[in-house]
């Protein structure tokens, strides 16, 4: 069976890391960023020793970069950055599951579709899979950002989006420490959950913890309304037990105060590894001087995902809440 050029580009990636990784004796991601680098100047660093050099310049021969599509290549650096985490256990290193940032785009899109101009920013970007998964279903002209803490996982997305010719403005810091940027049109992110380490800055905000740490997923929904203009919209990918822990009152709160929800759609368990892992997409909209909860939120449980009958179903029902959905 021929090779799709997902699997070709993939093959070439991982070969090319595998190859600096074993000789440099460094980790499959660190390794990757420097295959990505090669990848994007089309040439082997100069400060690279002669037989690693030399062997990289001979893979470099057999790949025709220019020849893949940006979905192509999203996808396979996609699959290189998976087999880099298999590695690392660290929760926050787990990558948003290909469909689930297929539907935020989707959402994204129907959200936004009457905008000529849109700015949209991730808090928590990662590798910047989700984000630009979203970037590619958007029509208009869009000005991204995107903020993640961890150098490599910054690496990795800064040279993603130069790969695929996505212009995006990073930050490289804490994503609940102020950024240097205007309110946007609309927030996607896939919070990580756990504990806030700094109490001193979770005392700036209202959904800061009474006692002990606070819940950096909470801080970062009152974080991301910070940053959203008023109606515009927030996609969060968040866990299903969002408005059943200890703290959820303060934040239901919060929410009705701030902001509208305009749906919630059920993960189906399958999508994630385990149950305690799953996941809903909260939709939100910031509080404006014309806006208004719908009558009828979209509230949705995603089938199984595999069940291509029950997606056109359900994805035909979303459609027809969206055409009168007013916004």
């Amino acid at each position: 069976m021929e090779k799709t050029g997902v699997e070709t580009l993939f093959g070439w990636l991982d070969e090319a890391t595998e190859l600096i990784r074993q000789h440099r004796n460094e980790t499959y991601l660190d390794s990757l960023t420097i295959t990505m680098e090669i990848l994007f100047y089309e040439g082997v660093p100069e400060d690279m020793d002669d037989i690693l050099s030399h062997k990289l310049e001979n893979t470099l021969t057999t790949i025709d970069f220019h020849s893949y599509s940006t979905d192509e290549i999203r996808k396979s650096i996609q699959l290189a950055i998976l087999k880099g985490m298999k590695g690392s256990t660290q929760q926050q290193h787990l990558m948003t599951p290909e469909t689930v940032g297929l539907i935020v785009g989707y959402l994204s899109d129907k959200l936004t579709k009457d905008k000529e101009n849109l700015r949209v920013f991730d808090p928590v970007s990662g590798t910047g899979n989700l984000l630009t998964t979203v970037l590619a279903q958007l029509k208009q002209e869009v000005t991204a950002f995107a903020s993640e803490v961890d150098q490599t996982l910054i690496q990795l997305a800064v040279l993603s989006a130069n790969l695929q010719k996505k212009q995006i403005e990073f930050f490289h810091q804490d994503s609940l420490s102020p950024f240097l940027m205007d309110p946007v049109d609309l927030i996607v992110a896939d919070l990580p959950v756990g504990y806030y380490p700094d109490d001193i800055r979770a005392n700036d905000f209202e959904l800061k913890a009474d006692s002990g740490h606070s819940y950096s997923h909470h801080l970062l929904i009152e974080q991301s309304l910070k940053y959203t203009i008023e109606a515009g919209y927030l996609i969060f990918v968040a866990p299903e037990f969002l408005f059943d822990s200890d703290q959820s009152d303060k934040l239901h709160a919060y929410i009705q105060k701030y902001a509208h929800i305009v749906g919630v759609i059920r993960l189906p368990e399958t999508a994630f590894k385990s149950e305690k892992n799953a996941k809903s997409i909260l939709i939100l909209q910031k509080k404006g001087q014309h806006t208004s909860t719908p009558k009828q939120p979209l509230l949705v449980q995603m089938p199984s995902f595999k069940n291509s009958n029950a997606m056109a179903d359900i994805l035909g029902k979303m459609n027809a809440w969206f055409d009168t959905y007013s916004k």
